[in-house]
């Protein structure tokens, strides 16, 4: 039997951690793996492109256990009533290479993405950073709010969407939460959002290059957390912001970003920093507080493979149902594969019951 996450479990699991602790012991998880990055047997993910979106499988091993990740983007979903992003993975053991857990991440991507937003900005953005604009105010934008409140102290957020039902949404969810010394600020234009703000999170989701930011925007010592462009051929940053004088890049996997980020649209010698080397105190997130710093974000497998773990370790713990599935076989005999599909004795009728 493998132990199995459903859309249910990952619900109660997080009900009783709550948002934020959750989040936060998921940036842990993830710091934790980034910090030992040798061990890691990493690679860009594999991508199916079409028209209308994108299907890609995420995979990361430190030799001991190997984890994938099924992850779809299709912006056009939410016409029909569908989701844009779905995702579900599996963490396995080398030795064997059976799998040891079956889970749901649609909602997990949704948490690390904003684990992994947080964590890189309390090495990159300036300690007295309390504003925040939040452009792109769908799906993963409450997990990026509650995660910049409760690892950051942000204090007020700056709200925009081209749609306004997104960005209504997004602020009846926020006074749901009650979160403490929260202010919520309505914006009518990216630029209003952008105005005054500390740290900036793009989080849109139009599969094409876009100008979400442009360089007039950006003012000294701001931190942009750019989640939205992570596939070739989408962005949401004025390159002229990236080639600022005074704007220091950090990526997560530099051979991925280069296909899938922001800085696709640069030389291929354009200097980045990998995250790695920031969260390990190799090299400073930021320099001083006049400098732009930029976390061209993409989301990255090892990420996936923290928060399956992570998940397996909570699932086994916490109290209440640990549900599982039959997905590989248990035999009597590992040669005889056969022996599934023979009736045993006592599924065979007599004849003469058969008759009768």
């Amino acid at each position: 039997m493998v132990d199995f996450i459903g859309i249910e479990r990952i619900q109660e699991l997080v009900a009783r951690r709550g948002a934020a602790r959750f989040i936060e012991e998921l940036a842990a998880e993830i710091e934790a793996d980034f910090l030992r990055w040798e061990a890691f047997d990493k690679s860009a993910r594999h991508a199916s492109h079409s028209p209308v979106g994108v299907i890609e499988l995420m995979p990361a091993s430190d030799g001991r256990l190997y984890a994938f990740k099924y992850v779809n983007g299709h912006p056009k979903n939410t016409a029909v009533g569908l989701l844009t992003v779905t995702a579900f993975g599996v963490l396995a053991d080398v030795d064997t290479g059976y799998p040891l857990l079956l889970s749901e991440l649609t909602l997990t991507t949704a948490l690390r993405t904003a684990a992994t937003s947080a964590l890189a900005a309390r090495r990159m953005a300036r300690a007295d950073s309390r504003v925040m604009a939040m452009v792109g105010n769908g799906a993963q934008s409450e997990f990026q709010i509650i995660a910049f409140h409760h690892m950051l102290g942000i204090r007020q957020v700056r709200l925009y969407d081209t749609d306004a039902a997104a960005t209504e949404k997004l602020a009846a969810n926020l006074a749901l939460l009650r979160l403490p010394a929260l202010e919520v600020v309505r914006c009518g234009s990216v630029a209003e959002a952008v105005r005054g703000a500390d740290i900036v999170t793009t989080v849109t989701a139009d599969k094409r290059n876009a100008t979400i930011l442009t360089a007039e925007m950006i003012t000294p010592g701001m931190h942009l957390n750019a989640v939205g462009g992570d596939c070739p051929g989408k962005t949401e940053l004025d390159r002229r912001i990236l080639e600022r004088a005074d704007a220091r890049v950090v990526v997560e996997f530099e051979p991925q970003s280069r296909i899938e980020g922001e800085i696709q649209q640069m030389p291929t010698d354009f200097g980045v920093t990998e995250l790695t080397r920031v969260l390990s105190g190799q090299v400073p997130g930021r320099a001083d507080a006049r400098e732009v710093t930029i976390f061209d974000s993409v989301g990255f497998a090892l990420e996936d493979f923290s928060a399956l773990r992570y998940l397996m370790r909570i699932h086994q713990e916490e109290r209440g149902s640990k549900p599982q599935v039959d997905l590989v076989p248990e035999l009597n005999d590992p040669k005889n594969l056969f022996a599934l599909l023979v009736p045993s004795p006592q599924s065979v009728s007599r004849p003469q019951e058969a008759a009768a």
